[in-house]
């Protein structure tokens, strides 16, 4: 009877390392033109530069790539099933990056703290549960501003938050915080949002981290808390 030969994990490095920068991926991150998988981080930087995969050479698309790519959560507990020791690593230094983010927040924190509020920590207008809802997760403080303008249907029943800021996991999608509006300002549920981010329509599937490092660190260091803006959905047809 023949042995079946065990599988090491360098005989699958092909299909769970990085074409960029040649690491084990990380929240891997799928070109959706071409199908070819980079590290995220790697494929947004890579995306500062040219519209083209790094790895076939395609075009991704003319003006705006990163709305081509989509992150691979089951690729990505593959990858840490297969090499041992690696999801703890990365949350450690995801942890390190927010909270050295963090530091350079704490004299505006000290001063405005008791005019956030947290995602999680809403009283009656969340759905209840017994889940941690992501407090471990790194944080990250946003601030909620409502786009006006007198063109805008539906302006009257959209408006301004009283507590508008808040402070959630870096996990959080945009579809995640217009539930979060929504339910603050009793809108009905056929009722539809835009979320903003420098004045650019943000995807429903959009985590406060992926917005943070591709749209608002442009702005500059002392650009904090993020902000995101929101409006009654325009329908372009």
């Amino acid at each position: 009877m023949t042995s079946q030969r065990k599988h090491l994990v360098k005989d699958f490095n092909r299909f769970i390392t990085c074409h960029v920068c040649k690491g084990y991926l990380i929240k891997p991150t799928t070109v959706t033109e071409c199908l070819h998988t980079f590290c995220k981080s790697c494929i947004v930087q890579h995306f500062d530069d040219s519209n083209d995969c790094p790895e076939c050479g395609i075009q991704v698309h003319e003006t705006n790539p990163l709305e081509m790519l989509r992150l691979d959560n089951t690729l990505e507990e593959i990858i840490f099933k297969l090499v041992p020791g690696l999801r703890e690593k990365e949350q450690q230094q995801e942890i390190e990056f927010w909270r050295s983010r963090k530091s350079k927040e704490n004299g505006e924190e000290d001063g405005s703290r008791s005019k956030r509020s947290r995602l999680d920590d809403d009283d009656d207008d969340d759905d209840g549960g017994d889940g941690d809802y992501h407090r471990s997760d790194p944080q990250i403080a946003i601030c909620l501003d409502c786009l006006r303008s007198n063109s805008l249907v539906g302006e009257n029943i959209v408006r301004g938050l009283m507590k508008k800021f808040i402070r959630c996991s870096t996990r959080v999608t945009v579809g995640t915080i217009k539930k979060f509006l929504s339910l603050k300002l009793k809108l009905p549920s056929s009722y539809e949002l835009d979320v903003l981010c420098n004045g650019e329509i943000m995807g429903k599937d959009h985590t406060m981290e992926f917005i943070y490092m591709t749209r608002w660190r442009l702005r500059g260091e002392n650009a904090y808390p993020m902000v995101l803006e929101y409006r009654p959905r325009i329908d372009f047809g």
